[in-house]
């Protein structure tokens, strides 16, 4: 009992401190992009970061449900702690964007399921879930391409990216742009997937930062190879 209690007041206390760290402005902008907080996220990281790893603490802050606590969770957690149907109930889950998104690369990227859950994420008829699968297969064509059709990866996002939501359809343009920027002989062809489909060409880029659009970003990328 004084185990649970002890859990409940740390948790609580965490919780008292990311509300504390409640930003309007930035809760404005998080909530343009989706986000439903407005914690500043390098002071999120000084919150997290005395905890160090701390599994069971992490599974805590996640069944808050909590999009601060959650992404508190993701820095303390153990990523190869978790079974692949923890994970897999994770990632549908999620909900929030930059809760997926740091679900996906800073843990289930880490995990030793991530290959069995990718092939299974990759045709699953949730797009969220399969923006995951998208991810994780745009990191193996970039680490370990082999065994992998990348023909057949452009014929679908040749086919679907078009018409594909927000968040898969980022992830599909990112796997089009590896993929032309990492495979030479498959780089013609992407970028003129890229140009036929015209996805994210108008996406608004900082000064400085690549566009997303999948021609300018291989050129570019290929361009600082040298």
């Amino acid at each position: 009992m004084t185990d649970t209690i002890d859990a409940d007041a740390r948790v609580a206390a965490i919780l008292g401190e990311l509300s504390a760290l409640e930003d309007p402005r930035i809760r404005a902008v998080n909530e343009r992009h989706g986000d439903d907080h407005g914690v500043n996220l390098t002071k999120l990281r000084a919150v997290a970061k005395p905890l160090k790893t701390d599994q069971d603490l992490a599974l805590a802050l996640w069944a808050t449900g909590d999009t601060a606590a959650r992404l508190v969770a993701l820095l303390v957690c153990r990523p190869k702690a978790f079974d692949a149907a923890a994970l897999d109930a994770m990632i549908r889950e999620a909900g929030r964007p930059k809760v997926h998104d740091w679900l996906v690369n800073y843990v289930i990227k880490k995990n030793p399921h991530a290959e069995e859950l990718r092939v299974t994420w990759m045709d699953d008829p949730d797009p969220d879930v399969r923006s995951a699968g998208w991810a994780l297969t745009t990191e193996r064509v970039t680490k370990n391409p082999d065994g992998l059709d990348l023909a057949a990866l452009l014929d679908t996002v040749e086919s679907e990216m078009k018409d594909a939501p927000g968040r898969l359809q980022w992830a599909m343009n990112a796997c089009l742009a590896t993929i032309g920027i990492e495979h030479p002989d498959l780089r013609d062809r992407a970028v003129g997937i890229g140009e036929r489909l015209r996805v994210l060409e108008d996406y608004p880029t900082s000064p400085g930062c690549i566009s997303p659009y999948a021609p300018v970003w291989i050129r570019e990328m290929v361009a600082r190879k040298g």
